[in-house]
């Protein structure tokens, strides 16, 4: 053992360099083996930004289309149409009164349609109720439209999320109850969920025929992509027969107090 140590000793001036080229080894050993765990994992988050990116895109240029498409169709053909009836009965309002008269209702009842076209353009964009109640108000107000006996139960915090959360949130459980009215021929359902470790949850769920998909219609995917831009993910289970079960989940922080 001694004349080991003692053989060791002739090496002395050249450990620092020993150990300097077993360091570039396992370096290069280290690089050679692929990208971290942690390198990989900031590829996939990047991944899923940009994809989510495109979604949001898609999204944004799908609502802008609706939009042009519902003011040309809508409010603004009517408006047009108010404009005709207006100059043609200022033109008659001397020469025939009555027909003047017929053409001025008319164009009131063009101008309470157009008002109409016009709320319900702007429900679609932003819902009155959901600015004045917040969302557990604008759900609580949703689903007692519905001709499906809905079981409601939510514990949402006492301070408001923020808008737009809350928006894509009220937008996704509209689409999912919706869904179960026009499809599942459900008799009743249930929508609950809450918010627990900085992240909304909420369950939507019928027991009608089940068979929902998202990649038949263009509802939930929309939605789908809508979510992605806060992180936020919707996830469908609809087998043959039921139940169908729809959960959104959305990572966010409070913002301020209800009002």
């Amino acid at each position: 053992m001694v004349w080991l140590f003692s053989g060791l000793g002739y090496f002395w001036p050249f450990w620092p360099w020993l150990g300097l080229a077993v360091a570039l080894m396992l370096h290069a050993l280290v690089r050679s083996s692929g990208p971290s765990v942690r390198e990989k994992a900031l590829a996939e988050r990047v991944g899923t930004l940009s994809r989510s990116r495109r979604g949001v895109l898609e999204v944004h240029a799908a609502e802008l289309q609706r939009l042009e498409r519902d003011l040309h169709d809508g409010a603004q053909a009517r408006l047009v149409a108010l404009g005709m009836n207006l100059g043609m009965a200022e033109d008659l309002l001397d020469a025939d009164p009555i027909a003047a008269r017929k053409l001025l209702a008319d164009a009131r009842g063009t101008a309470v349609a157009a008002l109409s076209d016009l709320r319900d353009l702007v429900r679609g964009i932003q819902p009155p109720v959901l600015a004045d109640r917040g969302l557990e108000g604008a759900i609580r107000a949703l689903v007692l439209t519905l001709p499906v006996a809905i079981d409601l139960a939510l514990d949402l915090p006492p301070a408001r999320l923020p808008a737009p959360v809350e928006s894509a949130a009220y937008f996704a459980i509209s689409e999912a109850v919706t869904n179960m009215v026009k499809h599942s021929n459900a008799t009743s359902g249930w929508v609950t969920g809450g918010y627990t470790a900085g992240t909304l949850s909420i369950v939507v769920g019928d027991n009608g025929q089940g068979g929902a998909d998202p990649a038949l219609g263009t509802g939930l995917s929309g939605i789908e992509r809508r979510l992605a831009a806060f992180d936020g993910t919707l996830s469908v289970c609809s087998p043959q027969g039921g139940p169908t079960v729809v959960r959104v989940e959305v990572p966010c922080e409070p913002s301020s107090p209800k009002t």
